[in-house]
């Protein structure tokens, strides 16, 4: 039996970029705008912290601002915090 690996599992633990709208990114700047848009389904800010290559410190301050500007709610599962897009921050990204 031979076994090939997945093209591109060695790019799982490389940082991955933010994209996000001009226009978005103009108004919340450039990481906050690319957190909103990741925020599509829930994650915590260890996890959004891994796939960006930041520290979860400054992904915390970030994701402060968002939920207290209404863009983001956050609940606890377990022993961690997940984070996902408000109604308002769906409509903000323009998926809703």
């Amino acid at each position: 039996m031979i076994l090939y690996s997945a093209r591109g599992v060695a790019t799982l633990w490389e940082p991955q970029s933010l994209p996000a709208p001009d226009a978005l990114s103009g108004l919340l700047g450039a990481t906050r705008a690319g957190l909103l848009i990741q925020l599509g389904t829930p994650s915590s800010s260890t996890e959004l912290a891994a796939r960006l290559g930041v520290t979860t410190t400054a992904v915390n301050q970030h994701l402060r601002a968002l939920r207290t500007g209404g863009l983001l709610v956050s609940a606890r599962h377990g022993r961690a915090v997940l984070y996902r897009r408000s109604d308002l921050g769906d409509l903000l990204a323009g998926v809703g």
